[in-house]
């Protein structure tokens, strides 16, 4: 069987792990005292290091020469609670060690080699995991579990990618069920009870996520809203906008600079996150860029170069959103994680709608001003009604005559001259 390097990451459910610090270890754990319920040669491990994994997760491991000996506990009702080790940061190609309690009450702990995400693809009784020949243990202390094991290596572990996660149904004929939450860390077995190198890793994703989130889930689409809503405001609208959208452009140079160095401490193999994060920058870039390069009001390139900004903009921010979600799986994120993400896409969702109704009401009282106004129409004219015809043919007459008579009188003089 192939030795696996110092890389491995591990897959498991890990809740609070109670365990002793003794002698020079960190006693950052709960003080429970895992001698007592652990067979030998668990029991008898009398100084081993005690670190927090994941959330009220904890961790105890101990180094004998090429002999790692490592004790993982978590909170358990049912279901299975994991711990395996992987080259690249990944489930798949992943070794795990997984324990559980059947529903005979009996305690039950194998390996699984992880060559798939398929349950047909996780395959009991198989993995890479270098097992002493001291058999793995588990066991159960109230409303804990413990998972102990041995790995003999002649490469004394270092920095270490490793997944924990866990499932709430218990395994049948040693299938196991989809995991229902996991996370992946960076735990340093060479350290001592101090793990600033892997603390700082911890912190700088951490932040990769916090910093994304924050850009591209907020700010942003925060400017787009204020560009799509508040054109009745110009030029006020276009300031704003320009000025939030520049300040989410710095949020999302930090989340790829932080993301830079996730990859070149971590080298972890995350194709599709990384790819439509290179995407989502090339398009932000392209936008700065079409900022300063827009053609004035009256140019025949403006119409397409609004619809090319536009179009563009909402392209980002859909992979964008899309990108954050699954940067929280890669990283087990946990439930908090998701629902705070979610909080805040359905606050903008929500927004959008509102302004969106709002505006289509406007546009539709505006065309129905414009339907109703007309202009009066300027009746023909008419003559007076106490002019009746025969009124009009007798004025017209009279107006005949004396013209004919005053003409007669100037023709006379004329000739008498």
């Amino acid at each position: 069987m192939p030795m696996l390097s110092p890389s491995f990451l591990t897959l498991s459910l890990l809740f609070p792990i109670t365990a002793l610090a003794q002698n020079n270890a960190e006693t950052t754990c709960q003080n429970t005292n895992y001698q007592i319920f652990l067979p030998p040669p668990y029991q008898n491990i009398s100084s081993t290091i005690c670190k927090p994994v994941w959330n009220t997760y904890e961790m105890r491991y101990t180094k004998n020469g090429d002999i790692t000996t490592i004790i993982l506990s978590a909170p358990y009702t049912v279901g299975w609670v994991g711990i395996g080790f992987s080259r690249n940061s990944s489930m798949v190609g992943s070794s795990a060690m997984v324990g559980w309690i059947n529903k005979h009450g009996h305690t039950k702990i194998k390996q699984f080699y992880l060559k798939g995400k398929k349950q047909s693809e996780v395959i009991a009784g198989k993995g890479e995991l270098p097992l002493n020949t001291v058999s793995p243990a588990v066991a159960t202390n109230g409303a804990e579990i413990y998972l102990a094991f041995q790995l003999k290596t002649e490469v004394p572990y270092g920095k270490q990618p490793i997944l924990l996660a866990f499932g709430t149904k218990t395994p049948q004929n040693h299938h196991l069920s989809k995991h229902d939450d996991r996370t992946s860390i960076i735990f340093d077995f060479s350290s001592g009870p101090q793990d600033p190198a892997s603390d700082g890793l911890i912190l700088m994703r951490r932040n990769h996520g916090i910093v994304g989130i924050i850009g591209w889930g907020l700010i942003l689409p925060v400017g787009a809203i204020v560009a799509r809503y508040l054109r009745h405001k110009d030029p006020l609208w276009f300031y704003l906008h320009s000025v939030i959208q520049f300040v989410g452009f710095a949020f999302t140079l930090g989340t790829v600079l932080l993301g830079i160095q996730l990859y070149n401490n971590m080298h972890a193999h995350i194709p599709a996150h990384r790819g439509i994060g290179i995407f989502v920058l090339v398009l932000t870039i392209l936008q700065i860029l079409a900022f300063f390069l827009r053609p004035n009001k009256d140019s025949k390139y403006r119409n397409l170069w609004n619809l090319y900004h536009s179009w563009s903009g909402r392209m980002a921010l859909f992979f964008a959103s899309l990108n954050i979600v699954l940067g929280m799986q890669a990283a087990g994120a946990g439930s908090d994680w998701k629902i705070g993400y979610g909080f805040l896409v359905s606050i903008i969702i929500i927004a959008i709608v509102v302004l969106e109704v709002l505006a289509y009401l406007k546009r539709s009282e505006k065309r129905s001003l414009h339907g109703s106004f007309q202009m009066d129409s300027v009746p023909d004219p008419s003559f007076p009604n106490n002019f009746s015809k025969g009124k009009v043919n007798e004025s017209f007459t009279c107006s005949v005559k004396c013209s004919h008579s005053s003409t007669s009188r100037l023709w006379n003089m004329i000739n008498g001259l």
